[in-house]
């Protein structure tokens, strides 16, 4: 008979009000999922069919898994090897395959971060150049180890730090991308970007690879399956409601994604560029944003330093679940841990580094970044989440999820478990159906 979970006291840093969570992890939600990973996920998928497809996935499915995983971290007071392993005795198996997911992300995000902070730089030093010349040389590799680094200093400081920082940054960061909103609107491409919004083509609905994308999407901007909302929710302050939390978090990341696209596709209509540009949508675009305004040197400091906050914050959230997890699993301290974790990412961060380099390091002639993202931030993410749920809802009785919520509306604790206990076996039941068509098809 399996462990049930229970609720361990022990000395364990904690965000400083609920606010502060929130704030905190809105700012590892918002991050690159939405500025960059967004625009160019919905540029590839055919714009208004995928916003749709996307929506549904994240109000039907993604909502509740979210709320579930931050309960979860705040009911066993630990990482997501640590929570999963008090499920049952295999429960801690699957908690460091959650991690490996999370290896595999955060060491190619860290290369875009660094790409950020790149462009900071050369917003200070007014040289921005799109993004082919910028990756002309070794730059994605000087700045992936300058924000590693500075990761890991930020991260033995602890929580704090993280709070802090997200409190004063997204804010600003929502204006800026408001006000480009703005300029945005007076271009020639804001109608063809009105079209690629709202105009859907509702056959693409039909299209499997859609809605897998759109999944994708939704569990990778809000941490699905990552072990993110495990290990911030095991920081969670006593009296958090965590629907609440949850639902102001998913309303702020959505907002941001959908207000990155608008900031982003009517000017490349205006220039006659394509939506489907891929991973280097944003980085090829904003330099001409900014060169093409009055003020735009100046706007492109603020911008960029913003946009590298935002991803530095989400870095942080990601490096906190890799040390959470050597801290606990292996008895070291946290400096120890952050050090063990940062050379990690140092020698796998280095591979997709490459790939934007004059080496051009690539798997089948697609960019070694662009290949981890595509596998660990699509399918492998949905199956953790989905999976994961499962774990949860048919090992932790209702009665114990539900007193970790923070709420007496059982409203929500009902939908998470309807979509924890019965979504895997919806899925498999669809995988069967579509794979015996595809055989019939044949």
């Amino acid at each position: 008979m399996s462990k049930q979970p229970t609720i361990i006291k022990q000395d364990r840093q904690q965000w400083s009000s609920e606010p502060a969570f929130i704030a905190s992890m809105a700012g590892a939600a918002v991050g690159l999922g939405n500025l960059w990973r967004f625009p160019y996920m919905m540029g590839e998928n055919g714009g208004g069919a995928f916003l749709v497809a996307y929506l549904i996935a994240l109000i039907v499915v993604v909502l509740p898994i979210m709320m579930l995983e931050v309960a979860a971290g705040r009911l066993s007071k630990g990482g997501a090897v640590h929570t999963f392993g008090k499920i049952n005795r295999f429960g801690r198996y699957y908690g460091w395959f959650v991690v490996l997911i999370t290896v595999a992300i955060t060491s190619y995000y860290l290369v875009i971060t660094g790409w950020t902070l790149g462009y900071t730089v050369d917003a200070f030093r007014q040289d921005v150049d799109v993004f082919p010349e910028f990756s002309a040389g070794y730059n994605s590799v000087w700045y992936f180890i300058a924000v590693t680094l500075l990761a890991g200093a930020i991260l033995i400081k602890g929580v704090k730090a993280i709070e802090t920082a997200s409190k004063i940054l997204m804010p600003v960061l929502l204006l800026v991308i408001i006000y480009l909103v703005f300029e945005a609107s007076q271009t020639s491409g804001w109608s063809q970007a009105k079209d690629f919004f709202f105009v859907v083509d509702w056959s693409r609905l039909l299209n499997v690879e859609l809605w897998a994308f759109a999944f994708g999407q939704a569990f990778y901007t809000l941490a699905i399956g990552q072990g993110y909302l495990i290990t911030y929710g095991s920081f969670i302050p006593r009296d958090t409601n965590v629907p609440r939390a949850c639902l102001i978090v998913a309303g702020t990341e959505t907002s941001i994604a959908l207000l990155a696209g608008w900031m982003i596709f009517p000017f490349l209509f205006s220039f006659g560029m394509q939506p489907d540009a891929g991973s280097q949508l944003a980085f090829v675009t904003l330099p001409q944003v900014f060169a093409s305004i009055d003020g735009g040197a100046y706007l492109a400091m603020l911008f960029f330093s913003l946009f590298f906050a935002a991803a530095f914050s989400s870095c942080l959230a990601g490096l906190k679940v890799l040390i959470a997890a050597v801290a606990e699993e292996f008895k070291q301290t946290n400096t120890q841990a952050v050090v063990w974790v940062c050379l990690l990412m140092l020698i796998l961060g280095l591979f997709s580094a490459l790939s934007f380099t004059p080496l051009n390091l690539n798997i089948n002639g697609e960019p070694v970044l662009d290949v981890i993202d595509r596998i660990a931030g699509g399918d492998v993410i949905i199956v953790s989440g989905i999976m994961g749920a499962a774990l949860f809802c048919w090992f932790i009785p209702p009665q114990t999820i539900r007193s970790v919520l923070g709420t007496e509306n059982r409203w929500w604790e009902w939908r998470i478990y309807l979509i924890g206990r019965f979504l895997p076996v919806l899925v498999v039941a669809w995988l069967m159906i579509t794979g015996a068509i595809k055989l019939m098809g044949n």
